[in-house]
């Protein structure tokens, strides 16, 4: 299908619903360097919901957060003079340490675009793998201001962290593994920053997808109102979902494809993370338990014995966030 190219926030996106021919294509790109990450039952969930509940544990896969997927599968793209240029994305934390860490594989040069007060802990694991970091941004609403700034300045080629069809087929594997070991997946829980993953994981599974973001950074929620995407000031514990507006390709898919988007409060994501820690023993960030938040809040509709998958998309935490959140009640 052929792309139409739109402008958002001065960025080139792809304004098209990727196929799963494309995510199919992408798991052939990224094979044999990385996990396959588990799907997990939750006994307790299932008894509590009175549905069929299982957890895809993507915070164990490289990097600790589902990111590295769709890295890879742009590197793989990319022609020798665009590598040459080096590279250059913008992130919270979980992209930047996926595209250090891919940078390094391929032996590219990196600079990732983050904020000041960005977790320090995922600062340190970009730099750790090789990348050069820019802290000049004050946070998240100009974050992708200073970004255009040292595009111009350095020619770099762009790995966007979510509004690119390439990336986004390649976090759609995550959707593939699913229905693996899943064939009969009736819905799909994704968390929702950018929405890169729910684009990808739309495209690879037949079944009903579930949109999730923090009250504190609905980038999706207020880019469907809208009618396009609107420009946000994200706040939410779930940094990892702090995007300052929705990729119009996940808008895009939102729209073809009817996804349906809740929102969960900072209160519903603690308590999903102290029950993923404590009763799935999953080490999750804020981020990765948004999803599971959703269904503990009773805040979709699920038909008795239906075969339900949450996705825990990351677990990069700074550790006195996690312990001020598993401590709370």
């Amino acid at each position: 299908m052929a792309a139409t190219v739109i402008v958002v926030r001065g960025l080139r996106a792809a304004r098209f619903v990727i196929r799963r021919a494309d995510v199919l294509a992408a798991r052939e790109a990224i094979a044999g360097r990385l996990h396959r990450t588990p799907t997990f039952s939750s006994a307790t969930l299932s008894r509590r919901l009175g549905a069929d509940v299982h957890l895809k544990a993507e915070l164990f896969q490289r990097t600790g957060s589902f990111k590295t997927r769709g890295v890879l599968n742009k590197l793989a793209s990319l022609s020798p003079e665009e590598r040459a240029r080096g590279i250059i994305g913008v992130s919270a934390g979980n992209h930047a340490q996926a595209l250090a860490y891919g940078a390094a594989l391929l032996r590219l040069d990196c600079l990732v675009v983050m904020w000041r007060a960005a977790s320090p802990q995922k600062i340190a694991a970009t730099r750790g793998y090789g990348a050069k970091v820019d802290l000049q941004s004050e946070g998240p609403a100009t974050v992708f201001d200073r970004l255009h700034e040292l595009l111009e300045q350095t020619g770099r080629t762009l790995v966007h962290p979510f509004d690119d069809p390439l990336v986004a087929a390649g976090q759609g594997t995550v959707g593939l593994e699913i229905a693996e070991a899943l064939p009969a997946v009736d819905v799909v829980l994704v968390p929702v920053g950018g929405g890169g993953l729910l684009a990808g994981i739309a495209a690879a599974l037949d079944a009903r997808i579930v949109a999730v973001e923090p009250e504190l950074a609905p980038a999706l929620h207020e880019g469907l109102l809208a009618g396009k995407p609107v420009t946000v000031a994200p706040s939410s514990v779930a940094d990892g979902l702090n995007a300052p507006f929705i990729g119009a390709l996940a808008l895009e898919t939102c729209r073809e494809l009817g996804i349906e988007s809740v929102l969960v409060s900072e209160d519903e994501i603690g308590e999903a993370m102290r029950f993923l820690y404590g009763a799935a023993k999953l080490a999750c960030e804020p981020a990765g338990a948004t999803a599971t938040a959703a269904l503990i809040a009773g805040k979709v509709s699920l038909e008795r014995g239906e075969t339900v998958v949450s996705v825990v998309s990351g677990g990069n935490v700074v550790p006195k966030i996690a312990s001020d959140i598993l401590i709370s009640r």
